[in-house]
């Protein structure tokens, strides 16, 4: 009889083009691997996969073979997601994130994974998109919310909030009298966030200009830093309002005024696609319904619909 975890190791070899992207994926070891591949293939009375000097291939009967693992895996987790309860979604579930995230509603997506889905646990590691992308693409991650959506075949994006960009500044540089242009702006030292990021390029494309003083622009990684420059009256800071509504409400920092047109920022969900999927998938939908600003529901997909 074919074993269903021979079946699993099979789709994930071919999806992964490796024997050691299917080991890491599914946290076990090469040797595994290559066991349960020769048991199923001695099984099916078949060769299933073919290897070259940089991957791993599946034959005919392989192609075939895949066309029926994905259906079985896809089956398997509509199977928990009808019939399971919250205390089946477990494991541990890669999550990268973009740090406008972070400073929005990160902490209660946390707080509702844990009450959703107790047994479920989060590695969260903060990048900029550049980084995140590739490490998606590179299975380091297995979900991502970055500035997206991302275009490729193999990807699945879920958008989930738009997110206005303003010019702020501490009330210490007198800015907030009058609306601005970009001369008036160029006089000052932005603050933004780093290198390879769009607002970083935009912002380098506004004011590196021969007809502007020479650009001063501070770029960190670290939000905490870009605001709390800012607040100090360092420059003017070209971040997402809402990572510092209390700091306009308390007056610490205000937005100019300009007749500059920033374009927002859309953050997305993306993750790899494949027919086993439910909790990354459940985990997007969570972080949608709270990026749009809906109430977050904590029973499972199947009993909403």
């Amino acid at each position: 009889m074919v074993d269903f975890k021979a079946i699993e190791t099979f789709m994930w070899v071919v999806t992964l083009g490796s024997f050691r992207g299917a080991a890491q994926k599914l946290n076990t070891t090469q040797p595994a691997i290559s066991q349960r591949i020769a048991q199923l293939e001695h099984e099916v009375g078949v060769r299933l996969l073919q290897r070259d000097r940089r991957m791993v291939l599946p034959t005919p009967s392989g192609r075939q073979m895949m066309v029926y693992a994905e259906k079985l895996i896809g089956l398997r987790s509509e199977m928990l997601a009808a019939v399971g309860d919250r205390s089946a979604m477990r494991g541990v579930l890669r999550l990268g994130v973009a740090e406008t995230i972070v400073h929005t509603w990160l902490s209660q997506l946390v707080k509702s994974v844990n009450r959703a889905y107790p047994n479920l646990s989060l590695e969260i590691e903060v990048d900029i998109t550049s980084n995140l992308r590739t490490r998606l693409l590179a299975q380091e991650i297995e979900l991502a919310f970055l500035l997206g959506p991302i275009a490729a075949p193999t990807v699945s994006n879920r958008v989930l909030c738009d997110y206005p960009v303003g010019f702020l500044a501490s009330p210490s540089l007198g800015l907030g009298q009058r609306r601005l242009t970009v001369h008036d702006l160029a006089k000052f030292p932005m603050i933004t966030f780093p290198r390879k990021t769009p607002p970083y390029e935009l912002v380098r494309s506004l004011f590196n200009r021969p007809d502007l003083p020479p650009m001063r622009l501070h770029a960190s990684a670290s939000i905490a830093t870009v605001v709390h420059m800012a607040i100090e009256g360092l420059g003017i800071a070209v971040i997402p309002t809402a990572i510092v509504e209390n700091e306009m409400a308390d007056g610490r920092l205000q937005l100019l005024s300009t007749n500059l047109q920033m374009p927002q920022l859309t953050f997305a969900a993306s993750w790899l696609t494949s027919p086993d999927t439910v909790a990354v998938e459940r985990v997007a939908e969570l972080a949608a319904n709270l990026a749009q600003g809906s109430a977050v529901i904590d029973a499972p997909l199947q009993a909403r619909h």
